[in-house]
């Protein structure tokens, strides 16, 4: 039975965090506020970049007011979209993983809440679109990771609308995306590199893996036969 697999972006695909954390510090300048450095912004990742800037104003001072953050949000994107693969690169093994799954036939997405605006363009810079014919990020539909009609979404596109039948696997690195295998029923496979507050190994995923080329293997001991 070949499996469906959903994989997160930031943190789990890609190493993000310089260009992130660029974007991130280009906002607290210009509200003149101290930069923040890569060990911080590791755990603000993966909850979008409201939440992402949200936190970066707490760590350097009062809080960011609702009023202000669509504001906030434009200067984020902005410059983020004019950096947005300076030094973002895909993590080891990633690439050659995903061509060997590709050529077994295997259905791949991406869903990530990044905003979809910029997230095909990620993957189009590092030339990681030919292994996702469907990529869903924040914005796209009315609701975003960890709930589970957008996973049954990206699911049913690569499926013709057929749904995922009990095969689909969450592929990520944080608890949202643990969160949104276990809302949609689905297996959770957690890379132990990624970006989370909380180590990965204690969310308690079906495998945390520590390099992205074991992924075949730890699908097949969810017996969908890809070891």
């Amino acid at each position: 039975m070949t499996p469906t697999l959903i994989f997160d972006l930031d943190g789990t695909l890609v190493d993000t965090a310089p260009d992130l954390l660029g974007a991130a510090n280009a906002v607290l300048a210009a509200r003149d506020r101290p930069a923040i450095d890569p060990d911080a912004l590791h755990h603000m990742i993966g909850f979008g970049a409201r939440s992402l800037i949200a936190q970066a104003f707490a760590l350097t001072g009062e809080e960011a007011q609702a009023e202000e953050m669509p504001a906030l949000e434009a200067i984020f994107i902005a410059h983020y979209r004019d950096h947005l693969a300076d030094f973002s690169r895909p993590f080891p093994g990633v690439e050659k993983t995903l061509d060997r799954l590709k050529a077994r036939g295997v259905p791949m997405g991406v869903l990530t809440n990044k905003p979809h605006e910029l997230a095909g363009p990620l993957l189009a810079r590092l030339d990681l679109m030919r292994f996702f014919p469907v990529v869903y990020g924040a914005g796209l539909k009315a609701y975003v990771k960890p709930d589970p009609r957008i996973f049954e979404d990206v699911v049913a596109e690569l499926s013709g609308g057929k749904g995922h039948g009990g095969r689909g696997v969450m592929i990520g690195d944080s608890v949202t995306d643990l969160q949104t295998a276990r809302a949609s029923g689905v297996p959770c496979i957690l890379m132990s590199y990624g970006y989370t507050p909380v180590p990965a190994a204690s969310l308690g995923a079906d495998a945390v893996l520590d390099h992205f080329k074991h992924l075949p293997d730890a699908i097949g001991r969810l017996n969908f036969g890809l070891s």
